[in-house]
Parts: structure tokens; sequence; C-alpha cells
């Protein structure tokens, strides 16, 4: 008898027992014939186990695959639960999301490294410029090529504050504002039109002397010259390239006045 079968036979020892006794209480006349053929009522009652075993190992067999094939009809059921619109759904959201994502990343990038928005704080640029106009900033302006005369930047004053000034010494050059209001260059009277005014006596403050810059040094004015917080003022001083932020190309609000800054 095999290992399995004995383990059947374990389970149903009480069955196998019961129906045992049955068979030798039997008559003394049927006695002596089944001591007679002992041996082969050994073989037969055990062929007679073996049988009984094998049914009871094809009933459970039986009941193991239908418990297997509820089982998978189950697994199967959910699967077609889920339908196909569910899918979609899903699918559609997790694109949304990663089309989110790749906008804002590229937003971070275009505002930290490309360009950015400023916003005039005053009236120290009129009349190119007016309080409370919203600009846009190439912080690329200046990655190749150097800033040139007369270009209107933005430069970092402090940790929190930014100044939108135009250019007017350029790295090397000595400038000088004389009592007239009149702008030296290296000792020649530069030839320009941005002043919305004359510079008045009181408002040339250090450049009454020469100021020579050194090399990436640049002098801003604002074009409201005696409106305007600048390099004639020593908590302003000359820019140094590092402390420029970018160079102002469009005013972008309000829109009736939507245009190339120059």
């Amino acid at each position: 008898m095999s290992r399995k079968k004995k383990e059947v036979v374990e389970e149903i020892s009480e069955e196998l027992n019961s129906e045992l006794s049955e068979k030798s209480a039997t008559d003394t006349d049927e006695e002596k014939d089944v001591e007679a053929a002992d041996e082969g009522n050994d073989t037969e009652t055990a062929d007679d186990d073996d049988t009984e075993v094998d049914k009871l190992i094809k009933k459970t067999e039986k009941k193991e695959a239908r418990k297997k094939k509820k089982e998978e009809k189950k697994s199967k059921k959910k699967k077609e639960d889920v339908k196909p619109e569910d899918v979609n759904i899903v699918k559609e959201l997790l694109s949304l999301i990663i089309y989110i994502g790749i906008v804002v990343i590229i937003c971070y990038m275009v505002i930290h490294y490309v360009g950015c928005r400023s916003k005039v704080d005053g009236s120290s640029m009129y009349p190119t410029l007016e309080d409370g106009d919203n600009l846009w900033v190439d912080k690329l302006a200046y990655t190749i090529g150097d800033p040139k005369r007369f270009d209107v930047i933005i430069f970092d004053y402090d940790l929190d504050t930014t100044y939108v000034k135009r250019i007017i010494g350029l790295p090397g050059e000595t400038v000088r504002i004389d009592q007239a209001g009149n702008i030296y260059i290296n000792d020649e009277i530069l030839e320009e039109d941005y002043g919305y005014e004359t510079i008045q006596p009181d408002k040339i403050g250090r450049a009454v002397q020469p100021i020579t810059l050194g090399e990436d040094e640049y002098f801003v004015l604002g074009d409201n010259r005696n409106n305007s917080r600048d390099s004639r003022w020593a908590d302003v001083g000359n820019i140094d390239r590092d402390e420029i932020v970018g160079k102002v190309i469009l005013r972008i609000y309000p829109f009736s006045s939507f245009g190339k800054v120059k």
C-alpha cells in the first residue's frame, strides 16, 4: 500500500475498523472456512481496502479539481469585471499627470535658466517704463555676448531686491557728470536722449568726480535722471557683471503697451 493510501486509511480508520469487526462476527461454520482460506481472505481484504482507498482518493481529487475550477472562474470573473472604460480612464489620468509634470519642469527651467517676469516698482525708468509694468527678462542674453551701452537690465541690489536701469558706462571706461548735467565717457560727451530731463547739480552724486570702471563693471542710470537710485549713489555703485540678472526684452503688461523695450 502506498504512503498516500496509508494516510487516507488513517483518516478513515474508524470506518474500516467498524467494517472489519462486522466481518469477523460470522457463524462458527463460516469461521472454519475463513481459517482455511485465511491467506486468501487476507489478500482479498487488502485488495478491498485498496479499492476503498482508491475510491476515496478519486473522490478527494474530484473535490479538489472542482474547488480549483471554481477559483479559476472567480479569478476570471474579477478580470472581466474590470471594464475597458475603467482601464481607459486610468490611462488618461496617468497621461494627464505625466503631461502636467512635464509642463511644470519646462516652466521651472524657463523661469530659472531662460527668462523670468519682473514687475516695475516706481518711476525711476520713466518714460521708458512705468510703475506696474510687467517685463520679460532674457537670462541668456549675456551668456555668450556682452552687455551693451544703453541696454535696459535687471540686476540684484540685495538678496531680496532687484533694480531695472540702463547701462551707460562699460568696463574700463571713465564716467563723469558735469554741473550742466552732461555725461562724459572718457572725457567725451555722451550723445543720448534717454534721459527724461537734465540732471540737476544736486543729483550728480559721486559722478561729480571721474569714476573709472573695473573689469566687468558697469555704470547704470535710470531714465528719470532726477528721481533714480543708481550708480551715482554709493549704496548702488558700479554694477558687477555677476550681479546682472538679464536683459529686459519685452513689456508684456499692460497689453496696451505690449512691445519691445528699447
